[in-house]
């Protein structure tokens, strides 16, 4: 079957290239049908990453965050037309080289490939998935929240890790952060720890009125004198992350966890010394895996207001049908206040 993928080239540059898709057992062809643009595809969009980088991985198609209908399923276990999300982490089969590891996630093995990320995205006309990597979404479910269930997954992951490693102390969580990492981690922290107290600190006041559901938001150079949180997430990044993380390590209750997502190209500096005296406890969490999205669509079905309250993400819609409007859509991005940019795919 042949396809066309649309690779970056150099920064700004994208070309289309004809391809096969492979009709394999055990493989499933999906048409992609909405995209979301992360930061991290801007950053290669905008050259960005160190030379050596893009020299290594470019050219590739980006996007790594999309839903698409299933065109071919030899396995016949998924009905033509069904929409799925698309994982985008492909971790390497069973006796080629990966062994089975019960400790170690699928989402940090070496063995495993990243779409938009070393090999091609989902920039394609069709792509061809492992059929793990294509889980079903719940029937009337608003397709541009859809588009970027892969962010929400990763939160997931991410708030999953800190119910198996935080203590049982959960009174109150702190997120730091109002972007849209900031928040769909407090979103989902709202439905998996219902009894605890969300608190949502930032620097903009007008992107924390979006923040309804948690239970107090605070401008982080506004924070009262002596509050407290048991544990926090760290969802700034960027610049952001270093000032975040001393704030946390000023406000955290000895014995915290501190959850770490932020992106940041500088390493920050961290008080080691508080960190020793509080006894506190750091974790990273990257990306996500099958169960992940798994969880992700069932909160989905349970909590038809989690899809809800992610509207206020959806920002620019863009209908791409060519090159030129691919460009658009990622110079629509990068004006941006806040929010997802989707790009109906059309292609």
């Amino acid at each position: 079957m042949l396809n066309r993928v649309y690779r970056l080239v150099a920064p700004r540059t994208i070309e289309p290239v004809e391809t096969c898709v492979p009709l394999e057992e055990g493989t499933v062809v999906v048409r992609p049908t909405h995209l979301s643009i992360c930061n991290a595809d801007m950053r290669y969009w905008l050259g960005r990453r160190p030379a050596e980088v893009l020299a290594r991985k470019l050219p590739m198609a980006l996007i790594h965050e999309g839903i698409g209908r299933v065109v071919y399923d030899p396995s016949e276990m998924l009905a033509s037309g069904t929409q799925v999300v698309m994982v985008p982490n492909e971790p390497a089969p069973a006796g080629l080289g990966e062994p089975a590891d019960e400790i170690i996630a699928e989402n940090y093995r070496y063995t495993s490939r990243f779409r938009g990320s070393g090999f091609d995205g989902f920039m394609q006309e069709l792509v061809a998935l492992p059929a793990r990597c294509a889980v079903p979404l719940p029937e009337g479910l608003d397709p541009h929240v859809a588009a970027f269930t892969e962010i929400v997954s990763v939160a997931v992951h991410a708030a999953t890790r800190f119910d198996a490693i935080a203590h049982e102390r959960r009174g109150t969580i702190g997120v730091w952060g109002d972007g849209n990492m900031g928040l769909i981690v407090s979103l989902v922290l709202r439905i998996l720890q219902p009894e605890s107290h969300i608190v949502v600190f930032g620097r903009s006041a007008y992107k924390l009125a979006d923040f309804t559901f948690a239970d107090a938001t605070y401008l982080t150079d506004a924070v009262p004198a002596g509050l407290e949180v048991d544990h926090a997430f760290e969802c700034c990044g960027g610049e952001g992350s270093a000032s975040a993380i001393a704030q946390i390590i000023s406000c955290i209750r000895p014995e915290g966890t501190i959850s770490l997502l932020g992106v940041s190209e500088n390493p920050p500096a961290i008080d080691t010394r508080m960190v020793l005296e509080k006894g506190l406890r750091l974790f990273g969490s990257s990306r996500s895996g099958l169960a992940d999205f798994e969880r992700t669509v069932e909160l989905y079905r349970a909590h038809p207001e989690v899809p809800a309250y992610l509207q206020a993400l959806v920002g620019d819609v863009i209908c791409v049908r060519g090159v030129r409007d691919m460009a658009a859509a990622f110079d629509a991005d990068l004006r941006k206040p806040m929010g997802k940019t989707i790009m109906e795919w059309n292609v």
